[in-house]
This record gives C-alpha cells, structure tokens and sequence, in this order.
C-alpha cells in the first residue's frame, strides 16, 4: 500500500529535489502503537479519572506522532519505504543512491537498514533482478546507499529501474523531553481545536511546537 508519493528530481539535481531520487513511497508504518502515554495524555489535559475519552485520546496521540515524525524526518516507531532512481549514471559504474529519510541511532549502526537493490533489466517483457547484498551497502556519513556492479543490461524505456526498499527503525532522539513535550503541545492543540477554521483571530505561542524541535529538523541544502 502506497501511503506518501513525493517526486520530481534529477541525477544533476536539476530540479525541486536536490537528491537523486525520483519518487519515493511510504510501504510500511505503524499506525497502532502509541508514543505519549494515556497517562501523559490525561494529566496534560487535566482529565483526571475521566475514562470517558480514552478512545478519542489514543487516536489523537496516533495523528500527533505521525505529524511529528513527518515534520522531523524521523522514525519514532520503524518506517519502510521504496525508493526509485534513474538510470542516467549507474549502469555498469558505482552508484551513490540518496536516501529521503535516514534514522541516526546513536546507540549501535542500524539505524537505517536496506532491505533490498534491485533493477529491471533490458528483457522483453523486463525481469525485475534483486542484487547480492555484497554489493552494496549504507554510508551513513551521506544517508546514502553505495551500489557496485549494477548490471549494463539496465533497462532504458522503463522511467526508474533502480528500485532500493530500506527501513528507519527507532530514533533516540524520540524520548527526549523537548520533543515529547512538542507532542503534547500539538496533541493539546488538536483537542481543543476540533475545526479546520476558528471565528477568533489565532496566535502561536512564544515557545511552541516550532521551537521544540526546530533543532532536530535537518536542513536540506
């Protein structure tokens, strides 16, 4: 199931996108676990002892992770996507392959895992072929994926024939208390604003969600 599509882009980064990507697609997320406590939840709202909501408030809290995960880039539960490139520059060569969202797991190096490489080759009808894992591998230093040995037989009609899956498991940075507090501020706003328009005039406040987790947003240049 294809839940995000995101395009444009060019090998020269000649477009919108700076990556050398061409299109990349959510396949798998988890949309039934929760991150902020029904505890959390309950005192943040002063609902105390008030049951009443409890399947209202689980579902909000599913929206709030996801908004936060989306804005930051970052998995707070593993996300899995696949990847589409181009063929201009790959075949028969080395290839660097930019990744639209990486996980930055302090704690070991598997953060970001690739699940597959794979292309489809100048048969007719073309042969989608996955490549050996010993061709390839994640840099972490650049959130890419480094390919060796991708075949000359490339397909050159089909529009993106190099295909990568990976996965972002679980970042760290989740369970730090600014950005679980940005939740809550976010989570707090989506109760009390069950409306996409309001009658009165709205201000952010001073130190609000933004200013949260504007740190821990990377920059893309």
């Amino acid at each position: 199931m294809t839940i995000d599509t995101v395009t444009g882009g060019s090998w020269l980064g000649t477009t919108r996108n700076p990556f050398n990507y061409e299109k990349v697609e959510q396949i798998t997320r988890d949309i039934q676990t929760g991150w902020l406590t029904l505890d959390e939840l309950t005192q943040q709202l002063n609902l105390f002892q008030d049951e009443s909501q409890d399947s209202y408030l689980t579902g909000l809290e599913l929206a709030t992770r996801m908004a936060i995960e989306d804005y930051l880039g970052m998995s707070i539960f593993p996300i899995s996507y696949k990847v589409y490139y181009g063929a201009i520059g790959t075949s028969g060569t080395q290839a660097s392959l930019d990744l639209p969202e990486v996980s930055q797991d302090f704690r070991n190096t598997t953060g970001t895992v690739i699940n597959s490489v794979g292309y489809w080759n100048g048969n007719t009808p073309p042969v989608f072929t996955l490549l050996a894992k010993s061709n390839y591998f994640y840099d972490p230093t650049g959130n890419k994926v480094v390919v060796t040995g991708i075949p000359n037989a490339l397909n050159t009609v089909i529009t993106n024939p190099v295909v990568v899956t990976y996965t972002t498991n679980a970042n760290p940075l989740a369970q730090y208390p600014n950005i679980k507090q940005a939740g809550l501020l976010l989570f707090t706003h989506l109760y009390n604003n069950r409306s996409n328009t309001s009658a009165g005039v709205l201000h952010e406040i001073p130190f609000g969600v933004a200013q949260l987790l504007r740190p821990y947003k990377p920059l893309v240049m």
